[in-house]
């Protein structure tokens, strides 16, 4: 048990740090942030922006360089339900009526610094059930 709790740490870290990196690479590029780590019951969305009259509903996903697969690749279906199930709540909460989009950011951290990141516009529609 002690291993699970120095180990969370440092992914809850990486994960900060990758919403932090996609925040910025946002903002420079004409998103205007409008929540950040957004819960309904025990779900989360990591980003709500607005791109011109779009909502954009982001999922980051941040890895090690050397990590087995690519970040964007942990997008799960289950996990797509989720976050279709939280936009609808912070849609409807918000009284927001606009089209939305849901992209994925991907980043993966280098280990002598620096990160790649790659940005999936419309990464996925939300299911039909």
């Amino acid at each position: 048990m002690r291993a699970e709790s120095a180990i969370k740490p440092e992914k809850e870290d990486l994960g900060k740090k990758g919403e932090v990196i996609a925040r910025e690479y946002l903002a420079v590029n004409g998103y205007r942030i409008l929540d950040l780590n957004w819960h309904h019951g025990h779900k989360e969305i990591d980003i709500v922006a607005r791109q011109g009259e779009e909502i954009v509903v982001v999922e980051v996903k941040t890895r090690m360089e050397n990590y087995a697969e690519e970040p964007w690749e942990a997008v799960t279906t289950s996990k797509i339900r989720n976050i279709v199930e939280v936009a609808d709540a912070w849609l409807r909460i918000h009284n927001v009526d606009l089209e939305t989009r849901f992209d994925v950011i991907s980043i993966l951290i280098r280990r002598e610094g620096g990160h790649t990141l790659e940005h999936f516009e419309g990464a996925f529609l939300p299911p039909v059930n």
